[in-house]
């Protein structure tokens, strides 16, 4: 270790040093002082009471937090003892214990982390197709996916059939290359963070700083946000038959022609 090989240095140094006195003077006045600093370097080192070098630069020292006892998510079962907050919208929610080791909690980060960033793209694009679907099949001539009732195919609503090949070979050869250079970055990076691929064009994340961990809170829970109301668009057009923007015409639709609509009704 450190301290056995800086005491064989201070050994070898002061053997030199007795070689090269005993041409200049009898070595008996510097030999016993020699030997006695040998002797003790030696107990030092073979006690381990050598002192350890000072490290360059000044150490820093950080303060961990006391760690909830209870979950924030279910106040009143245990916090699980993976869940430290070390990851961003982390409020001790795992009541089945899926996370039993960090490896594992890293796994199912990564998965739902994905999951979020497909279920804001498809809370977005859901109700967007049902809006666009039809102008844009009509301006190109093609026929639209929409069913009769304005909903998109899915997997209760049927129809799936009608999108092209193309596409969904272009979706999974997309999200292949995607995972593909995910994997090779978390075994690449040192201290990897679970889906962090690297990708910030606009540089809002900088590097060791508040910043950073309030976008990342900020992406997984209105990722979370984004799953169950994805979900929610599937169960209701499969079960209402109406779809999205007709159940709620205010999120999707001018103020005025929905004020119009409900005026009229109220009058009839």
């Amino acid at each position: 270790n450190r301290k056995t090989q800086l005491a064989a240095l201070l050994v070898c140094s002061l053997s030199e040093l007795q070689e090269v006195t005993a041409f200049v003077q009898p070595i008996a006045p510097i030999s016993q002082p020699l030997e006695r600093t040998m002797a003790i370097t030696l107990q030092m080192a073979t006690t381990e009471g050598f002192p350890e070098p000072a490290d360059d630069g000044p150490k820093k020292t950080m303060e961990k937090k006391a760690l909830p006892k209870m979950s924030q998510a279910i106040p009143f079962l245990q916090r699980p003892p993976m869940l430290t907050g070390e990851l961003a919208g982390d409020f001790g929610f795992d009541p089945l214990g899926f996370a039993k080791d960090h490896d594992t909690l890293y796994y199912y980060r990564e998965i739902e982390v994905k999951h979020a960033r497909l279920a804001m793209l498809a809370a977005a694009g859901w109700p967007t197709s049902e809006l666009l679907d039809r102008p844009i099949a009509e301006f190109f001539g093609i026929p639209s996916v929409l069913d009769d009732h304005d909903r998109v195919p899915s997997l209760l609503n049927g129809g799936l059939e009608k999108v092209r090949p193309e596409f969904w070979g272009f979706c999974l050869g997309l999200t292949a290359a995607i995972d593909a250079f995910q994997t090779q970055r978390s075994r690449n990076e040192m201290n990897y963070t679970p889906g962090d691929l690297g990708w910030d064009p606009l540089n809002l994340a900088l590097p060791q700083t508040e910043s950073r961990k309030s976008l990342q809170l900020a992406e997984i829970q209105n990722g979370r946000l984004a799953m169950l109301g994805v979900t929610g668009f599937a169960v209701q057009e499969a079960v209402g038959h109406q779809a999205v923007i007709d159940e709620t015409p205010v999120f999707f639709q001018p103020l005025t022609e929905t004020l119009e609509a409900l005026l009229k009704g109220l009058l009839e």
